[in-house]
């Protein structure tokens, strides 16, 4: 187990690493574990980014983002332009349903709502916007509709889990309850853990994915 202050420095290192946050000052704190990055950004995918980079790091438990994200003048949008070029970058996305995401913004602050039928989709939507100008945070309210699930869907699920390289599928237990998937056991990294929330997710049928997953110590 890493103690804080090796946990802090290779964080830091991480965000040095990443080029989408290069000269980008961001200010770690690490206790318990838990990750708290703190200081300003100019656009708020750079502060997915440093979420992300923080994640990759193993030994982390959890990220808390403390970052603000100050839009400078050259990038600043109406909230009525960021709506606009939001519900066209929705549009022009095939992997989104036509006229299945709704758009409200407020204050720089994007909402997306409405129902799509698999959290691929729900995924796609928010990528699809989270890189636009102007935006200071992304809300994702879609909802994943239920469908009809496979009998045989924990069989499928154990199976993407054993073809995946980065995941021990001998930890991970999977539970089925109507559409509802819930994770449990032991994972060594937070891309693990990711990467075993991704396989339920893309499990047919699915509404909803409990994450019981909890990190070896």
């Amino acid at each position: 187990m890493k103690h804080d202050a090796d946990l802090r420095k290779d964080v830091m290192d991480e965000l040095a690493w990443d080029r989408h946050l290069e000269g980008t000052p961001i200010s770690v704190n690490v206790a318990g574990g838990i990750v708290t990055l703190s200081g300003h950004v100019d656009a708020y995918g750079k502060k997915l980014a440093a979420q992300r980079a923080a994640l990759r790091v193993t030994g982390v438990k959890g990220v808390v983002a403390d970052i603000a994200v100050d839009v400078p003048e050259a990038h600043a949008r109406t909230d009525h332009e960021i709506a606009s070029a939001a519900s066209m970058a929705l549009a022009w996305n095939s992997t989104v349903p036509q006229n299945a995401v709704k758009v409200v913004v407020e204050d720089g602050v994007l909402t997306l709502s409405g129902e799509v039928a698999g959290q691929f989709q729900r995924e796609a939507a928010e990528k699809a916007v989270r890189h636009l100008s102007g935006i200071k945070a992304v809300q994702n309210q879609i909802t994943v509709k239920p469908a009809i699930v496979p009998k045989d869907v924990k069989s499928r699920i154990m199976a993407a889990l054993h073809r995946q390289a980065q995941v021990d599928a001998q930890n991970i237990e999977v539970a089925i309850d109507g559409s509802e998937i819930t994770l449990s056991g032991t994972v060594s990294s937070w891309s693990e853990r990711e990467a075993a929330m991704h396989a339920a997710w893309s499990a047919p049928g699915v509404s909803g994915v409990i994450d019981k997953i909890v990190l070896a110590q």
